[in-house]
C-alpha cells in the first residue's frame, strides 16, 4: 500500500462509532447521534413551554427506555416568539438532541462483526427517530406533541442517493460533456472561525490551516472560506443573536470523487472538538448541489464577502485568486471604463466631423 493510499484506507474503514483524530490540528471528529425537535401543543392548553421541565422528561425517557445518560447540555431548545400570532398547528418551539457517548452501541454492534456493523448502527439509529416521532410528553399537566427528524446532513445515504439521482435524470451546475459528472465538493456550515486561524496572526480563518486540516480527507483543489452569519432561521426565536464573525462557511472541492466520498462519509453524523477547548462544534455539511466553483456567480458572491487571512508564501489557493479578481475588477470600474470609452469616441466622431466642416 502506498503512501497516499493510507488515509484513505483508514477512512473506508472507519466505523460510525468511531472517531477520526486530525493529529496535526489537535482536533477529533467525535460520533453523534443528532435528531432535529419540533415541539407542538398537545392540548388546548396555552402554558407556556417549560424548558427545563422539557430536558428533563427526554433525560428521563433515555434513562428508562435505553438506559442512557443524557446531559441537559445535549438538549438545545429554541422557544418562538409571539405564540399568541402563530397558528394552532404550528410549533411553539424547535430543538436539537445529541447522543455523543455510543459507547454502549458499540459494544452492541461489535458483537455482529465489522461487515455488519454499519447496517445495524443505520438500523439502530432509524427506529430512534420512529420511536420518539409522534411522542406525547406530560409536562405536569400540560401536554406537548414532539415531531423527531434525522438532519439532512446526517444522512449520507439519502444525500447520495439524492446526487446520484441528479446525475441520471439531469444536472444543476454540472454541465453535461464535463469530465466530472459526480460531485466533488463539500460545504461546511457553523465551525468556529478561530479554530482555523493561524496563531497569533488573527482571529480569522487562515487559508493555509483550513487547507491543511482538509487535506488529511484528500487532495485539494479549491477553497474557499467566508464568514457564517445566517441567522433569518432564528429571527423568530428568543435567544441571543449570533456575533459576527464567530462562525465560518468552508467550501472544499477535491481532486476526484473519491477523496470527496469518504470526507463526506466521515464528516457526515460527527461533531468537531478541539483539544484544549471545551467548545463543540456541532457543524453541519452537505454536498454542493450548485456547482460553487464552476458557476460564474460564485464570484459576485465571493466579491461580497470579507477575504480570509493568508499567509506569505507559495500556497494560494483558486478561491482566493478570483476573490483578489473580483475586488480590482468591480462593477463600479466596469461603469466607469465604458462611460470613458464612450466620451472618447464620441470626441473623435466630433473632431471629424468639424474637419470635414474646416475642409
Amino acid at each position: 500500500m502506498s503512501h497516499r493510499d493510507e488515509p484513505l484506507k483508514t477512512l473506508q474503514l472507519l466505523l460510525p462509532t468511531q472517531a477520526f483524530d486530525l493529529e496535526e490540528c489537535g482536533m477529533s471528529l467525535i460520533p453523534r447521534l443528532k435528531l432535529n425537535l419540533k415541539i407542538h401543543r398537545a392540548d388546548k392548553s396555552v402554558s407556556p413551554l417549560d424548558e427545563w421541565k422539557l430536558k428533563r422528561s427526554l433525560i428521563d425517557y433515555f434513562k428508562a427506555s435505553h438506559s442512557v445518560s443524557l446531559p441537559e447540555e445535549d438538549i438545545k431548545v429554541f422557544k418562538y416568539r409571539d405564540l399568541k400570532k402563530r397558528k394552532r398547528e404550528d410549533p411553539v418551539a424547535r430543538g436539537s438532541l445529541f447522543l455523543l457517548d455510543l459507547g454502549f452501541l458499540s459494544k452492541k454492534l461489535s458483537l455482529n462483526g465489522e461487515d455488519g456493523v454499519e447496517r445495524e448502527f443505520l438500523e439502530w439509529r432509524k427506529g430512534m427517530v420512529e420511536q420518539m416521532d409522534g411522542m406525547e410528553l406530560n409536562l405536569e399537566g400540560v401536554k406537548f406533541k414532539l415531531n423527531v427528524e434525522l438532519p439532512k446532513g446526517d444522512d449520507f445515504e439519502g444525500m447520495r442517493k439524492e446526487w446520484e439521482e441528479m446525475a441520471a435524470f439531469g444536472t444543476r451546475g454540472y454541465p453535461r460533456g464535463e469530465r466530472q459528472q459526480q460531485p466533488d465538493t463539500i460545504v461546511l456550515r457553523g465551525v468556529p472561525s478561530r479554530w482555523f486561524a493561524e496563531p497569533r496572526v488573527s482571529s480569522r480563518p487562515s487559508m493555509l490551516v483550513t487547507h491543511t486540516i482538509f487535506s488529511a480527507f484528500g487532495k485539494i483543489r479549491n477553497l474557499d472560506v467566508g464568514e457564517d452569519n445566517d441567522i433569518s432561521e432564528n429571527k423568530d426565536e428568543d435567544g441571543d443573536n449570533l456575533v459576527s464573525g464567530l462562525n465560518c462557511k468552508i467550501v472544499v472541492r477535491f481532486d476526484g470523487y473519491r477523496d470527496f466520498f469518504n470526507a463526506l462519509k466521515v464528516l457526515c453524523g460527527r461533531s468537531l472538538s478541539k483539544q484544549g477547548s471545551r467548545l463543540r462544534a456541532d457543524y453541519e455539511v452537505t454536498w454542493d448541489r450548485d456547482g460553487f466553483f464552476r458557476n460564474g456567480r460564485s464570484r459576485l458572491e465571493q466579491s461580497k464577502r470579507w477575504t480570509p487571512a493568508t499567509e506569505e508564501g507559495n500556497y494560494r489557493s483558486e478561491a482566493s485568486g478570483r476573490l483578489s479578481q473580483a475586488s480590482r475588477y468591480s462593477p463600479d470600474d466596469a461603469r466607469r471604463k465604458r462611460f470613458k470609452v464612450g466620451l472618447k469616441k464620441s470626441l473623435n466622431v466630433t473632431e471629424g466631423f468639424m474637419g470635414e466642416q474646416k475642409g
